[in-house]
């Protein structure tokens, strides 16, 4: 069944304006072994949308750690998804080395026709090894370990492809790459060592298409690395520098109609799933994307509550999310909202499913408030709107010089 999840909004405050983005996951257009696709959805001046469709992976959160020496420095940085190498389909690979290999020539001024053929031979033999190789060399060569990974960026890479999944690949197109030269340089010997011109061409003919087998049988690792590069590719890339509220709570809460009043750009948000109420083994992909961009990314905290009981889930439920939410990232510039308060009555909403007689003072005066200090806004008659957007500027501008004082902190152990 498809459909379209938005994850999370999130302002950028560059000088004296709103960027936000939104993350949205749908189906897309590339197809493989594990059909993950991605597309962009919307591109307007201050917000973009971006989507694409998560398979069903396991998450272990990656603890961050500090490099122990200037080499893992680059664990820091962001943005490796961008400099990943094109990578060309596997037959379009093997028909361009074919191609140079049958150029190849044997050594000039060789008279004799048996040695002139086995010389011919192994040297194209040898000429479309090198063909086939050099690339997959290149490839292994360039696309990054997942050691040297942002935390955020080997989040993306888990719950895209799955646990182990990217490894893998790799592991699968260095084993090619391992048999290619192998069987390359086998029989370009046994051609060398032919002992009439029949037989060399014979040699050359049986070396190119064991090559061609290789190629044809273990070739998809190839492919999946190019859908592999594609999608990395074409995953959002996030400015550590930039000081970014990311938008949290429940399903329908009112998130995006937000994103929308501060931002302007005015970009098409669809309204979908946020955190419910479960543990972290039983979370969708895109809750745990959520917890991995609040563990791993430099973010201050719009937490948006509606206790109007017009987003499906009881104020209880929202307030055990939030406890858990805040317990976990309290270190985390933080402004709460309370939205829709337009309809919000003198009596608190009380689901059926709720304890109406429940003494826990905390939440019972969630129910009727929120939390301590929240504000209360509603995006139909914009109340409370100005207000809120003084507060997120206050808010980004100190997550700003958070952002500075951890940067020449940084730079101080470094030196």
């Amino acid at each position: 069944m498809s459909c379209a999840f938005s994850l999370l909004e999130s302002c950028h405050l560059p000088c004296s304006r709103y960027l936000s983005t939104t993350f949205r996951f749908s189906r897309g257009w590339y197809q493989m072994q594990r059909p993950i696709k991605h597309k962009t959805l919307c591109l307007c001046r201050n917000m973009q949308t971006f989507a694409c469709e998560l398979v069903k992976a396991s998450y272990v959160p990656t603890p961050q750690t500090k490099p122990k020496d200037q080499s893992l420095a680059k664990v820091e940085t962001i943005g490796a998804f961008q400099k990943l190498p094109m990578v060309m389909p596997s037959v379009d690979i093997f028909q361009s080395a074919s191609r140079k290999a049958k150029r190849v020539l044997p050594t000039k001024g060789i008279a004799n026709v048996a040695k002139r053929e086995r010389n011919r031979g192994a040297k194209q033999l040898d000429a479309l090894m090198k063909e086939l190789a050099v690339p997959l060399r290149g490839y292994i060569e360039n696309f990054p370990k997942r050691i040297y990974l942002h935390p955020y960026e080997r989040s993306l890479i888990e719950l895209t492809f799955g646990a182990g999944n990217y490894e893998e690949v790799l592991k699968k197109v260095d084993a090619l790459r391992k048999k290619v030269v192998s069987v390359g340089k086998e029989h370009a010997s046994l051609c060398a060592k032919s002992l009439s011109k029949k037989e060399a061409e014979e040699r050359l003919t049986e070396g190119l298409e064991k090559l061609q087998e290789i190629f044809k049988c273990e070739g998809q690792a190839i492919d999946d690395l190019l859908y592999i590069a594609k999608t990395l590719r074409a995953m959002p890339v996030v400015d550590l520098e930039m000081p970014t509220l990311c938008l949290v709570g429940a399903p329908n809460v009112g998130k995006s109609s937000l994103v929308r009043l501060l931002s302007t750009g005015k970009p098409e948000v669809t309204d979908t799933p946020g955190l419910l109420k479960r543990c972290d083994e039983d979370r969708n992909n895109l809750e745990k994307l959520t917890l991995a961009v609040l563990s791993h990314l430099p973010t201050a905290i719009l937490y948006v509550h509606d206790l109007s009981g017009q987003c499906g889930m009881s104020p209880s439920d929202q307030f055990m999310i939030y406890k858990e939410i805040s317990e976990r990232f309290g270190n985390h510039l933080w402004l709460d909202v309370i939205s829709k308060c337009d309809l919000l009555k003198e009596s608190p909403v009380v689901f059926i499913t709720e304890d109406r007689e429940v003494d826990h003072l905390e939440l019972v005066k969630y129910r009727k408030i929120g939390p301590e200090g929240a504000l209360h806004v509603s995006v139909k008659n914009e109340d409370g709107i100005d207000k809120l957007k003084k507060k997120v500027h206050e808010l980004l501008m100190a997550q700003m010089e958070r952002i500075k004082s951890k940067r020449i902190q940084d730079n101080i152990e470094v030196a």
